[in-house]
């Protein structure tokens, strides 16, 4: 249980405070964003407390955000769990778990030093001149994927019909997965992030108070037990993909632990494309809801860039990520104590005023766009090259195929507090 924050003083009014915890609220843009921006005005850093819930800090400012960001020995991950759950849901991980709120060995759920030390493992293969050299692969899954759209009849779900395959096939070419189990991925990824989303949860589990735990847990172990498989044959048979690297990595002179093994694939098959499948679709969400932008990029192809950066800012997949004081701290001026946790919402930093000249305008050429999309710090995300290197190389191959867009119904977004986006974007489209 995290300690007593501090109190009344930095409460937030309990309507604010239940809208930024609640995953509904995430799926209505015009709820989520209005309450960010009144804690940004009213109380940037604030105690929210919501039955149900330990009481935590709301963080909503971006250079609040990024303070906490850069220090990961003074604002721990792990001590609790990184991602927010109510009281419920992380005692039933606790019950199944020996205890442990750590319900995957991988990154975020590592502080130092075993997170330099795991992330290492796997840096250089994400270094941008080792990602260059895939851009002819992505390009060619880029076509492919290009010319399936331009099979439709003017009309599509720019989500499921489109954006959610192409990073998919991307992340699962890398990882050494076979094409005939990408279903099997997808699904799995989506009741992963999906848990508190009624069209997103197991059947049976719709009216359990702590159904998003135990999809989770559900979702890993059926991923555990997919790529527990393809750990044991590259190790025996190594081949040039990721599963094959990291199975026959070496921790300490011995080979990285199973547990270790599966935290590391599952991250990489999940967050590896849902992120970017959802940015994807708010890069076209923000070009037909702000048309000047997609002429704009239509005339100069130099400002896709640009567009990809904008849409990363602009969309926010990442939610939120926890952390925990580790010693008694101040933040702003506002003093924390040893373990209170502290909820960073990156959408609300990625709105910031004082950052972003017209925070809820889709703005291509915004320069300089310093957007906390991909965190930062110590924690920033592993894959943020390989994921503009794929969404610049899928706008270059759609964009001269497109003639006009337009929403044909308004988009649907997924109820959560955690990770992702859109589930629909219906549009209709002329071909070039």
């Amino acid at each position: 249980m995290a300690s007593a924050v501090i109190g009344a003083d930095y409460d937030i009014p309990d309507d604010i405070a239940k809208i930024v915890i609640a995953p509904k609220s995430y799926a209505d843009n015009n709820v989520i964003y209005p309450a960010f921006k009144w804690l940004r005005e009213n109380m940037p850093l604030g105690v929210a407390r919501v039955p149900g819930f330990d009481p935590i800090w709301i963080v909503t400012k971006y250079a609040d955000i990024r303070a906490i960001e850069r220090n990961g020995k003074l604002f721990h991950n792990a001590d609790f769990n990184p991602i927010l759950n109510d009281q419920a849901s992380d005692q039933f991980m606790r019950d199944i778990n020996h205890g442990s709120l750590r319900s995957i060995s991988t990154l975020v759920f590592m502080d130092p030093p075993e997170h330099a030390t795991y992330r290492g493992l796997t840096t250089n293969y994400f270094l941008p001149g080792r990602i260059l050299k895939l851009q002819d692969q992505i390009r060619e899954l880029a076509r492919k994927s290009v010319d399936n759209l331009m099979s439709f009849d003017g009309e599509c779900d720019f989500v499921r019909d489109f954006a959610l395959h192409f990073p998919l096939r991307v992340i699962m070419t890398m990882l050494g997965v076979p094409a005939e189990d990408e279903p099997q991925m997808l699904k799995l990824t989506q009741e992963l992030f999906g848990g508190h989303d009624p069209e997103e949860q197991r059947p049976g589990m719709v009216a359990d108070p702590v159904a998003a735990a135990k999809m989770w847990h559900a979702s890993l172990q059926d991923f555990y037990g997919y790529f527990s498989a393809m750990n044991i044959d590259r190790r025996a048979s190594p081949r040039d993909d990721l599963v094959s690297l990291i199975a026959n990595s070496k921790v300490n002179g011995e080979l990285i632990a199973d547990t270790e093994a599966n935290g590391y694939y599952v991250a990489i098959a999940t967050a590896g494309h849902d992120t970017t499948s959802s940015t994807t679709a708010g890069a076209m969400h923000g070009m037909m809801s702000f048309p000047g932008q997609f002429e704009a990029v239509k005339a100069d192809p130099t400002l896709i860039p640009g567009l990809v950066e904008e849409a990363v800012r602009w969309t926010s997949p990442v939610k939120h990520f926890m952390r925990n004081a580790t010693s008694d701290t101040e933040v702003n001026g506002v003093p924390i104590k040893a373990m209170d946790r502290l909820m960073m919402c990156y959408p609300s930093g990625n709105r910031d005023e004082e950052m972003f000249a017209d925070p809820d305008a889709f703005d291509v050429r915004r320069s300089p766009n310093p957007h906390i999309g991909f965190g930062y710090g110590p924690h920033t995300c592993l894959g943020q090259h390989l994921a503009k290197l794929e969404m610049r190389i899928l706008f270059e191959e759609l964009m001269p195929r497109l003639e006009s867009i337009e929403m044909a119904a308004p988009p649907s977004m997924l109820e959560t507090n955690f990770v992702g986006g859109y589930k629909r974007l219906p549009m209709r489209f002329k071909k070039r």
